[in-house]
């Protein structure tokens, strides 16, 4: 069976290879050579001079340790235009937070002027984004969020890329995101369980002044091992394996030709919508360039589609998420696909829908 839904996706022989290395100690200089030598990489992909830390958990882990660490007795304020950014409100509340919604509709953006009118309310401490919500396929404008939180220098910006990183270009440190983090099964294709994370001179120095930080996810545990070429707990040795293996696959493309890849196959996908009378259910000019969310304006049988594309050609596209469930369907192009590949899945769509 092939995966082509928003996460996790295909993973490559390569990468689980590289996942079932020999086990290591994860306090030895084999694991600090392993951990350390992945950095420079890994700094360049984030765009960042900061370190970047592994967590061994889902990205949900950084998303809440990033509440944990930068809101004090201030208000965080959740940005939420979807199912997964809708519920970071949800764990800010469920972290002993003061939180406030910015809530658009299913299927648009956040953008810099809403956000703007937000903060101009004061006491905010943070502000978190899904760059890419994959329950709606729609990509809100970043920069132009980065450019509106330079107005509020005091409030963190913490912005989920798990569905966009290695995609396009998110120069962290230009930017001034606070925090980016990422996650292992969605565009890094790799298996679930690893969390990507770096934060700035300013969000450590906020981490400082806040208690109840916790401590799996505490940003200045995560620094002092750093330091050290190590985690702060035990970590998933065989993730950081597939992550290096992962690097190289990388930078032997080109970071550029892979956000170039992905652009491509994202248009491919969006040519088979136009040409067989579907619609979007992101706006012009903020779809994801990872996945496409098909709004189902012909009315077909969303769950025959699924079955035919099951049954005749073992492949795998997700049905609409939560209330959209029926209403889209989402095909994703993210990870290590091609033009063979992406052509196959759009063959199979036009073989396998409903007639």
């Amino acid at each position: 069976m092939k995966l082509y839904i928003p996460g996790p996706i295909e993973v490559s022989q390569k990468t689980f290879n590289a996942f079932c290395k020999p086990m290591i100690g994860h306090r030895s200089g084999d694991f600090k050579k392993l951990y350390g030598g992945i950095q420079p990489r890994l700094q360049e992909l984030f765009q960042t001079k900061q370190p970047v830390f592994l967590s061994t958990s889902s990205a949900w882990g950084v998303m809440e340790g990033s509440v944990r660490n930068l809101v004090g007795s201030g208000k965080v304020l959740n940005c939420m235009c979807g199912a997964f950014s809708d519920k970071w409100l949800d764990v800010s509340k469920k972290c002993g937070k003061q939180a406030e919604a910015l809530q658009v509709e299913w299927g648009q953006p956040i953008r810099g002027e809403q956000l703007r009118e937000k903060l101009n309310a004061g006491g905010f401490e943070a502000v978190t984004v899904i760059h890419n919500e994959t329950s709606t396929g729609v990509m809100s404008p970043l920069q132009e969020i980065c450019e509106v939180m330079r107005e509020f220098p005091e409030v963190m910006l913490i912005v989920d890329t798990v569905s966009s990183f290695s995609v396009v270009p998110i120069p962290m440190d230009e930017w001034g995101i606070d925090v980016l983090l990422t996650g292992s099964q969605k565009a890094l294709a790799m298996p679930p369980g690893l969390a990507l994370f770096s934060a700035s001179p300013k969000a450590m120095a906020r981490a400082e002044k806040v208690s109840g930080r916790g401590y799996y996810f505490d940003f200045l545990e995560f620094k002092k091992n750093q330091a050290e070429d190590m985690t702060p707990s035990t970590p998933s040795i065989s993730h950081i394996y597939a992550l290096e293996s992962k690097l190289e696959d990388i930078f032997t493309e080109g970071v550029a030709n892979r956000h170039a890849r992905h652009a491509e196959l994202n248009g491919m996908v969006a040519d088979w919508v136009r040409n067989n009378g579907f619609e979007f259910f992101a706006p012009e000019g903020f779809r994801s360039k990872s996945l496409t969310c098909v709004a189902n304006n012909r009315q077909i049988d969303v769950a025959a589609l699924l079955k035919n594309l099951k049954d005749r050609h073992g492949i795998l596209i997700d049905g609409g998420y939560g209330k959209l469930k029926g209403l889209t369907f989402r095909i994703s192009n993210m990870g290590d696909e091609s033009r063979e590949s992406i052509g196959t899945v759009l063959a199979a769509l036009d073989d396998s829908l409903p007639r």
